[in-house]
């Protein structure tokens, strides 16, 4: 494959309709991987960005977090999106790079430290049962999606939190919206500044909860938030806002998509399945095998602090790369067929949550919420297949399954 036909394939990470066909997204990856694995892509409407598509350059990246940083670009969007997040002031934790980004993260590491998860583990399981149990009540068939899949992490998530239960459905649109604005389903319209219009109404959600926590301190992690110091000052209230809005989205969307995601992979591999249910022990290998292969956060971006060099191409400083976790989740050079969903798969070096200082913080909890949901279902179920074509959204950054229409027969 000569540069000019990489250049051209590698325009598939900034398409995001490429994410809704996993196939060939996979196969254009593949071949640019192994033939230029570093590559400069230029596409209509948006800044140009190197692509990282191996995982040993991923993690070169990922390690060198003074070289590489977060910010001004963390995430893959339209120039005019860019300028509009820019002037909008929004600074979550994947905007924020050194001393400010471990401060500012410190605030709520505590609430995903083992112990606090250990204090979270029967509430888990409770929710859980609840969804389990909704889905034997559905009648043998639903999209398992939107039934089940999006509604019991954003309550795990929300109850950590501390939204009341009566504005899930609100959180659960406004997170759609947000990650879903490349996708006709979940945006709300074309132009970038209605997309901008769902952060608005997040940001005044969680303002009016920041008064009152402010006022009234409880037991949750928006209180922890609202009533932060640093140096002895509160966070300004931009910055409080963007601490809701990475966790209230972070903390929904990838942990469904895993979800739906790895029981579309046991449905496609019933051999795989089989393993699980005759040895159970394989269940926490499954989960990092469902998480490598859905990889719900495609890709994160990263801007050079000074000249540099990766993978013997000369990066400028100021120059953009995108890190692409879907292309190393795939790499064969880390991974033994790559290509396989295997539940033993041992070691399993993804980079799904990344890597080093911006490591997600809410990966344990994502484990423990896919561990007990499935410990839950599986026993329980005794047939599933799918009864329509599953379908994926369009994304360049977090996505996965939207539509699993599914027939099953399980046990009350």
């Amino acid at each position: 494959m000569n540069q000019r036909t990489a250049v051209d394939r590698a325009r598939v990470l900034a398409t995001p309709a490429a994410y809704k066909d996993e196939q060939n997204l996979h196969a254009s990856l593949s071949e640019v991987r192994n033939e230029t694995p570093v590559v400069r892509v230029e596409v209509p409407r948006y800044k140009p960005f190197w692509a990282v598509l191996r995982h040993r350059d991923v993690m070169t990246v990922e390690r060198s977090h003074k070289v590489f940083t977060n910010w001004p670009r963390p995430v893959l969007m339209t120039a005019e999106s860019d300028e509009m997040q820019a002037a909008a002031g929004v600074r979550t934790l994947i905007h924020m790079d050194g001393e400010q980004h471990r401060v500012i993260r410190a605030i709520a590491t505590n609430w995903f430290r083992p112990k606090a998860m250990r204090a979270m583990e029967l509430r888990i399981e409770e929710l859980a049962r609840k969804y389990v149990d909704k889905l034997a009540a559905a009648g043998g068939e639903c999209d398992f999606v939107s039934e089940v899949a999006v509604n019991y992490p954003l309550y795990v998530i929300m109850s950590l939190l501390g939204v009341p239960e009566s504005d899930f459905p609100l959180m659960l649109r406004l997170t759609q919206e947000l990650v879903g604005s490349d996708d006709d389903e979940f945006k709300r319209s074309t132009p970038a500044d209605e997309t901008m219009n769902a952060l608005l109404e997040m940001f005044e959600y969680f303002r009016v909860l920041t008064a009152s926590r402010r006022e009234n301190p409880t037991d949750d992690m928006a209180s922890e938030i609202a009533n932060a110091r640093i140096d002895g000052e509160p966070l300004s209230d931009i910055d409080t806002m963007s601490y809701y809005t990475i966790i209230a989205t972070a903390g929904h969307d990838t942990t469904s998509s895993c979800i739906s995601g790895g029981l579309r992979a046991l449905i496609d591999h019933p051999d795989q399945h089989r393993l699980l249910i005759e040895d159970f022990d394989l269940l926490p290998q499954t989960v990092e095998e469902m998480i490598r292969w859905v990889t719900p956060v495609k890709a994160f971006m990263r801007t050079a602090a000074e000249d540099t060099e990766l993978a013997g191409v000369p990066i400028g400083a100021g120059d953009s790369l995108l890190l692409s976790y879907a292309s190393a989740n795939r790499d064969d050079e880390v991974f033994e067929d790559p290509f396989a969903f295997d539940v033993r798969r041992t070691p399993n070096n993804h980079v799904a949550f990344g890597f080093g200082v911006h490591f997600c913080m809410g990966a344990g909890l994502a484990r423990m919420e896919m561990k007990k949901f499935f410990a839950e279902l599986l026993p329980r179920l005794k047939s599933i297949e799918l009864t329509g074509e599953p379908e994926l959204t369009a994304t360049t950054f977090v996505g996965g399954l939207k539509h699993l229409p599914i027939r099953y027969e399980m046990s009350h």
